[in-house]
């Protein structure tokens, strides 16, 4: 059996992660129910990638219906990487999904990673969607957490729920809060997707508010370097940690540049603002910095190129 789970395998992080460990020639297994929260097409493109690699293999299926038991034998790190996403989506009727596939397929590896002797780590990725509007900016991990989105509640509840497995079964859980992550592979319905999208086929991109909001940017190899970090270092253990990308921009001056590297002005449709989103992120990365040895190499114009040349293929 492999040395490596990935779940959300499919998925945009789930599919870079598991490509890096099976490069460095771990063994990797994939576990993917490949819903159609957005085109199954794209997830499919992902995994035709992982399917070259001999090491790796792949489960399609739901995670509450495997044996994680018998999963977990000979099993050293799990990287939990599967997630209903999307702070818009979790309102109103989807919210079900959210408490299901954030908070019960957590609970399911948990208590199965508790029995696993082989288990070294296991990794959960969070989100920065836990700290909703910070006081303070940029946001250290030891501020008290007040999601605004059920989304949000949602990662939150599933990572309290690793700390008490860990506190009271010793599971070497660590949890990796993402700041917004973009690059090749974005998800469909994430901001930069929908912007070198619109810009390819000349459509308006809506603003949500008066775009003056602003994120911190994560290129997805940085998030990648963390996940291997957080894997292997043992002060990881039972810790949490922000991974962003170490400048934190408004959101007109992003349009500007994807403008300028799409060579093709985009046309702005602004919109009232969305429920859940929060204002400002920013995160303050010292913790990972010490402990992980974390230091972001992508800037964002170098991130966004990239994307860009990604998305022409795809499209």
């Amino acid at each position: 059996m492999a040395s490596y789970i990935v779940t959300g395998v499919a998925g945009f992080v789930g599919s870079h992660l598991a490509e890096a460990l099976l490069t460095q020639g771990e063994k990797v297994v994939g576990v993917d129910q490949v819903n159609d929260y957005y085109d199954p097409q794209l997830k499919r493109k992902n995994l035709q990638i992982l399917n070259k690699y001999s090491d790796f293999e792949f489960i399609e299926a739901d995670i509450q219906a495997l044996d994680w038991q018998k999963l977990l034998v000979d099993v050293e790190v799990i990287y939990h990487q599967a997630a209903q996403a999307g702070v818009r989506a979790s309102w109103g009727e989807g919210f079900r999904l959210y408490t299901e596939r954030n908070i019960n397929a957590t609970q399911i590896i948990l208590e199965a990673a508790k029995e696993a002797k082989s288990l070294k780590r296991l990794v959960f990725a969070s989100t920065s969607s836990v700290y909703g509007n910070a006081e303070t900016l940029p946001t250290p991990e030891t501020i008290c957490p007040q999601p605004v989105s059920p989304y949000g509640i949602t990662k939150l509840a599933a990572e309290r729920l690793c700390w008490l497995y860990h506190q009271n079964f010793g599971v070497p859980v660590t949890a990796l809060r993402y700041f917004t992550v973009y690059g090749p592979r974005q998800r469909p319905d994430m901001a930069f997707h929908k912007f070198f999208k619109a810009a390819m086929f000349d459509q308006a991109i809506p603003i949500y508010g008066d775009g003056e909001q602003t994120r911190d940017f994560t290129f997805v190899s940085d998030v990648i370097a963390a996940n291997l970090a957080a894997g292997t270092i043992p002060e990881a253990v039972g810790e949490v940690f922000n991974i962003g990308g170490g400048s934190r921009v408004v959101l007109t001056d992003v349009l500007a540049k994807i403008d300028e590297i799409t060579g093709r002005p985009i046309r702005r449709e602004y919109i009232e603002k969305a429920m859940g989103d929060a204002r400002h992120t920013g995160a303050d990365t010292t913790k990972a910095q010490k402990l992980l040895g974390y230091h972001p190499q992508v800037a964002l114009t170098e991130g966004l190129t990239q994307e860009w040349e990604w998305i022409q293929q795809l499209y």
